[in-house]
């Protein structure tokens, strides 16, 4: 079973709606419940202040009436026989003796709270709840009791409750129907763009298209473009490499074949050395190319990862070949000179050994016999360099930028190659951060290669 099927896949659009929705639900609620209870609290308050309000009035009306008539009989109001079908608001007026002087319909003809305290209270009636206030006037005379039943403010209550609940409810649903269409608004764009991508063949390696995309998830797909785009280049690049080194493997290959039909029909001992002469210088050009072309393939940028760089110094890397490049001076009849001092930089040894060894080799195959190849590395202007200058034939000004490219030569040339070794040279000086310099050699002849390596941070 592979790692993926093991991997416990989940989605971003189900997390984002639940989340987003439960959130919803919960600030509504909590919202909700908050006001529910402060507005509660406020309509209890208004109640009651109302109450109070309401008894300071009838306790007024009434001394006014005892003033004018006394305590002897029961209080005459105008208000007497009035009716009160939904027994809302019940009074009761007494003396010092518990005696009913007047009572509003409804009202019990015993005291309601005989014993009832002073200001607001609660008290049962009936197995009701009721909300009671007593009141004395000046004199400690009369006795006013008011009751209010709480089934009324429950049922104010109850009313704002469901214009609460209902209203969320709304709120809730057009919230709801809000976050689902922006959430399959932006993932109709990811899946658009996935299914733009499934549909395409393997060679298919166009931009995806980025019209309407969020910008969240624009810096996404247009890391995919550019991966998309360096898959191509390496793809351009693989077909472009394959097809060179093919044309290129044509010559020695072909010069091979020729050369065994020619030994085939070799007349003599003498025929048949020149020619076994031939087929191995030959078979050398060919090995030489396939050697070029697989350093070339593995110093490819869009390959394997660039070495880390460390400090170092090139002049041991120098000194290490000297004896080699001597020896194949001595061999062309060429002089050699090499001038070492510290040269301390950012290296990778192995490839800038590969890179010192293919400017020598270039200089040392174009350098005629008698000529003259001088290596040196130092320091100039605080910079580390290393040089290689010969007096071969030189690069015009207008093509030397384009020597670095693959497979290219120089019209005319003599010497057999396969115009990859300066091509080397800039792959590896571009994979390690050197600088390369091209100028005209010592006296105006042949050529000066000079790197620049990257200094060490201090």
């Amino acid at each position: 079973m592979t790692a993926s099927t093991n991997t416990r896949r989940w989605s971003v659009r189900h997390t984002l709606l639940a989340v987003l929705l439960g959130l919803t639900l919960a600030l509504w609620g909590a919202s909700a419940a908050i006001v529910y209870v402060e507005a509660a609290q406020e309509s209890d308050e208004l109640f009651d202040q109302s109450l109070v309000e309401t008894s300071h009035l009838l306790l007024s009306l009434v001394e006014n009436e005892v003033r004018e008539h006394g305590l002897e009989k029961p209080i005459e109001l105008p208000m007497r026989g009035h009716p009160n079908p939904r027994r809302y608001l019940l009074f009761q007026v007494k003396d010092v003796h518990h005696r009913i002087l007047y009572k509003n319909d409804g009202a019990p003809e015993s005291p309601m709270a005989a014993d009832a305290p002073d200001g607001l209270s609660w008290t049962t009636l009936k197995g009701r709840q009721w909300r009671l206030y007593a009141l004395w006037n000046g004199t400690r005379e009369l006795q006013l009791t008011v009751a209010e039943p709480t089934s009324h403010r429950d049922d104010i209550s109850s009313r704002f409750f469901y214009k609460i609940l209902i209203y969320g409810l709304l709120m809730v649903a057009l919230a709801a129907g809000a976050i689902w269409w922006s959430i399959n608004r932006v993932f109709r764009v990811l899946r658009r763009s996935t299914d733009e991508v499934l549909a395409r063949t393997p060679n298919d390696l166009g931009d995806v298209n980025l019209d309407g995309a969020p910008s969240e998830m624009h810096a996404l797909l247009a890391a995919i473009n550019r991966l998309f785009g360096r898959v191509r280049h390496t793809m351009e690049y693989e077909q472009r490499f394959t097809a060179d080194a093919a044309h290129e493997l044509r010559t020695p290959l072909a010069a091979i074949k020729t050369n065994l039909q020619v030994l085939q029909r070799a007349r003599n001992d003498a025929e048949r050395a020149e020619f076994i002469a031939g087929l191995s210088a030959s078979v050398d050009r060919a090995s030489r190319l396939v050697d070029q072309l697989l350093t070339l393939a593995r110093l490819d940028p869009h390959g394997e990862a660039v070495a880390a760089l460390t400090p170092g110094d090139v002049a041991p890397l120098l000194a290490e070949q000297q004896d080699q490049w001597q020896q194949a001076a001595a061999r062309k009849q060429q002089g050699f000179s090499m001038a070492i001092a510290p040269a301390p930089g950012l290296v990778h040894a192995d490839g800038l050994r590969i890179l010192l060894r293919n400017l020598v080799d270039n200089a040392q195959r174009y350098t005629p016999a008698h000529g003259a190849v001088a290596v040196s590395c130092g320091q100039e202007q605080g910079r580390s360099f290393f040089r290689v200058a010969d007096t071969g034939p030189g690069i015009p000004d207008a093509l030397r930028e384009r020597v670095f490219e693959r497979f290219f030569r120089l019209s005319g040339a003599q010497i057999p190659g396969s115009g990859l070794g300066l091509s080397i040279v800039r792959s590896v000086a571009e994979r390690h951060g050197m600088q390369l310099q091209l100028n005209d050699g010592a006296d105006g002849q042949g050529l000066t290669v000079t790197a620049w390596l990257p200094a060490v941070p201090g």
